[in-house]
């Protein structure tokens, strides 16, 4: 069975799909776009998610995640290019994962923003190196290539954050 992207997109304005793709000027006149996507991400957690249960902030990402697929994939099909850099939409939307079942599992063991930071860096250091299979997932067509690899460096990376807590308090 082979993955479709939504079409719908395809009837809204190219100015429009552009400017959701790339969350307006952050990805097209920032340097390091995806940088700034995943930082506008961690403020998207704080203000949507942070005191929201797991399973909420988890089904909220799985359906936004489906509309960057949407977007993103029809933005880089009018801008000629497979994965471009100024799209950070897939970045934005997937960063709660990062955070699921952080405030249940530790509760003040470290300071809100350290958590924020080790998060934050976590997510680049798997989106930006691609370890564990993630690159693969970038081949899959259009916008699903484009959001699936970063759905998986946000779970990576929250993986990686329980597990240092984990340790933490074992040592």
């Amino acid at each position: 069975m082979q993955l479709q992207e939504p079409r719908w997109p395809a009837r809204l304005p190219a100015k429009f799909v552009t400017a959701v793709a790339t969350l307006g000027p952050l990805g097209r006149r920032m340097p390091a776009p995806g940088t700034w996507g995943s930082a506008a991400g961690v403020l998207y957690f704080l203000v949507f998610f942070r005191h929201a249960r797991w399973e909420v902030a988890f089904t909220w990402t799985l359906l936004a995640s489906c509309l960057a697929v949407a977007f993103t994939g029809e933005a880089a099909r009018r801008m000629g290019r497979t994965d471009p850099g100024e799209v950070i939409l897939d970045e934005f939307v997937v960063m709660p994962l990062v955070f699921l079942g952080w405030r249940a599992g530790y509760p003040s063991m470290l300071p809100d923003w350290a958590v924020l930071l080790a998060g934050f860096a976590l997510f680049r250091f798997y989106d930006i190196l691609k370890p564990l299979g993630i690159r693969r997932l970038q081949r899959w067509p259009g916008g699903w290539g484009i959001v699936v690899d970063d759905f998986a460096a946000a779970l990576a990376a929250c993986a990686t954050l329980h597990l240092g807590a984990w340790l933490w308090i074992r040592l």
